[in-house]
């Protein structure tokens, strides 16, 4: 039963506002790995932004990408809490733990089962259409799974049609750019570094094009 409203959910509902109401223009959109396991790394400025990643796969492989998210945010009552874990599908984090407990085993039985995650390195949802720093629990995650590709996915408007703290949707056409996958190197820094140098070509690219 969940699996139908899930399907129903993003195939009646969110595709038609993503891909309608507001617009959607995808750069390199081959690049999406076409099984799991798979972290996705987006940057994070809205609530929209999972569930336009989540439109950029068939439904095939839609039904096994999890999302991580906040668990003090998402689970805070039993609706919400039902609505995410069982539509949305999230993986629940708690952003503070109890010394000696994992906050990544849930992201890890995950991924060993083939599973695709969407991860946001920032933490948290920044000032619209600004990078927050990237901190270091992808490190952590790709150090535990270092034949795990990790995708870089760079996201601009839906800062500005869905902010954080708004609730009025505002038409407005949202740009994602793919990146090429990376690979845990031995080296947190440089990973994060890698991370950030993708997502500011992917940028880059972005304001190139406007000019052309």
């Amino acid at each position: 039963m969940n699996t139908l409203l899930r399907f129903l959910f993003f195939q009646f509902f969110v595709r038609p506002i993503i891909g309608i109401l507001l617009g959607l223009n995808v750069r390199h959109r081959e690049r999406l790995p076409i099984k799991g396991p798979a972290i996705l790394v987006a940057n994070h400025n809205s609530h929209l932004d999972t569930m336009v990643l989540m439109t950029l796969f068939s439904w095939k492989l839609q039904k096994n990408i999890y999302p991580v998210a906040a668990a003090d945010y998402f689970l805070k009552n039993k609706l919400l809490a039902w609505f995410s874990q069982h539509i949305i599908g999230i993986i629940p984090i708690q952003r503070k733990t109890k010394a000696g407990k994992n906050p990544f085993a849930l992201i890890q039985t995950a991924l060993d089962k083939d599973k695709i995650i969407i991860f946001y390195p920032e933490g948290s949802r920044g000032e619209p259409e600004k990078m927050s720093e990237i901190k270091r629990g992808i490190a952590h995650l790709a150090k535990s799974n270092p034949t795990v590709p990790i995708y870089p996915i760079f996201m601009y408007g839906l800062g500005k049609a869905l902010p954080k703290d708004e609730s009025l949707l505002v038409p407005f056409v949202i740009d994602v750019v793919i990146g090429t996958p990376v690979l845990w190197t031995g080296d947190a820094t440089e990973l994060l570094d890698t991370i950030k140098s993708h997502f500011e070509e992917q940028k880059q690219e972005l304001v190139i094009n406007e000019w052309n």
